[in-house]
């Protein structure tokens, strides 16, 4: 299953968030593992400050349990100051409608 989504970056802190990724803790990329995430990647429209973001999961059910994790919420908590976030520091997502896809 495919899924792509929308958030929004604080200008002035592409640097940062890409630093961020580089650095993706380990116990979070396990945590996406385990959760059914792979090929997953981020892409920014440097004009916009836009992040598109593409995963790959296996199941939804257990996808929508990744956000309640322990790991999960210190990652948003971490990432809060350099994007939009929900109150409960959620990243400010948008979910995109897949239109097309070639294998």
């Amino acid at each position: 299953m495919y899924k792509s989504f929308k958030m929004k970056l604080f200008k002035g802190f592409e640097k940062e968030y890409e630093r961020r990724h580089n650095l993706l803790w380990p116990e979070m990329k396990e945590m996406l593992h385990k959760s059914g995430g792979k090929n997953y990647s981020i892409f920014l429209d440097e004009e916009t400050s836009v992040l598109y973001g593409y995963i790959e999961i296996e199941d939804e059910e257990v996808w929508k349990k990744a956000a309640d994790t322990e790991i999960n919420r210190k990652w948003w908590d971490y990432m809060a100051d350099i994007m939009e976030t929900n109150p409960d520091n959620s990243p400010v997502s948008k979910e995109l409608k897949l239109v097309f896809h070639l294998d």
